[in-house]
């Protein structure tokens, strides 16, 4: 049986096609994927170079913040249930979940058995998510691919402020004419996400197993921050921004097998 799980974010929009619930056959993940571009797009390029064809999966599960745009989907689920259920499956050991993607942030207590326990997210301003280090990046002038090993380069964290994108970018600005390094700055953009991460995290409560996913996660200096913020290791999971889909594509099947 091969089931379909499809995460629409504001940012980018991803895919997974498992084989009996089990065996990951195919993934996709494209840049700029929201709207209704963004589950045509992210089908496509998941199709393109496997022998499966659309009409050959049994069952579909959309989740995101744009899983109403799925066209038939079987069924849409929230990325909070989709997110726990993907890194339980890859990390059974997980018991908090730090999500940070496009324009939201997350944060999720699970507890042996995966079971959501509690959550919190901050989805009313951009401050603290990928959209933020998206700014920041430009206003620096540096790849988003580089922002990592810059800030592994600072001697110190420049202030900025972690309550507004607006605030920040101003921030940055004034901290560049005052001759402030670059690296200073990064550290100081991935401290900032870091608190505010953190933030949400102290809500729930913070355990040993702390995993961090999303968009956000394959940038090395948010997560060092964040580790420095929570005063503990965290692990990264496997394919980050993959776990929402992943995870929709394993409750897809287990719907089906119902």
């Amino acid at each position: 049986m091969l089931t379909l799980g499809i995460d629409i974010g504001s940012a980018s929009s991803k895919a997974v096609i498992l084989r009996d619930g089990a065996e990951m056959t195919a993934s996709a993940v494209i840049q700029a994927g929201t709207g209704t571009s963004g589950p045509g797009r992210v089908m496509e390029e998941l199709f393109r170079n496997i022998d499966i064809e659309p009409q050959d999966i049994d069952f579909t599960v959309a989740t995101g913040y744009g899983r109403f745009s799925v066209e038939n989907a079987d069924k849409q689920i929230s990325e909070i249930t989709c997110h726990a259920k993907g890194i339980y499956y890859l990390l059974p050991k997980a018991r908090t979940i730090i999500d940070i993607g496009g324009q939201d942030a997350k944060a999720i207590q699970l507890d042996a058995k995966g079971n959501i326990m509690k959550f919190v997210m901050n989805d009313k301003c951009a401050a603290g998510t990928g959209r933020f280090l998206d700014v920041m990046a430009r206003v620096l002038e540096i790849p988003l691919t580089d922002m990592g090993d810059a800030h592994f380069k600072a001697d110190k964290w420049a202030s900025v402020s972690s309550t507004c994108t607006v605030f920040a970018e101003s921030e940055v600005i004034s901290q560049l004419s005052k001759g402030v390094s670059k690296e200073n700055i990064i550290a100081g953009v991935h401290q900032s996400i870091a608190s505010k991460a953190c933030s949400l995290v102290y809500r729930v409560g913070v355990n040993d197993d702390v995993i961090m996913c999303g968009g956000v996660a394959q940038d090395a200096g948010v997560v060092d921050a964040i580790e420095k913020e929570l005063q503990q290791k965290i692990t990264v999971a496997p394919n980050p921004q993959i776990t929402g889909a992943l995870g929709a594509a394993l409750l897809a099947y287990e719907l089906l097998i119902q």
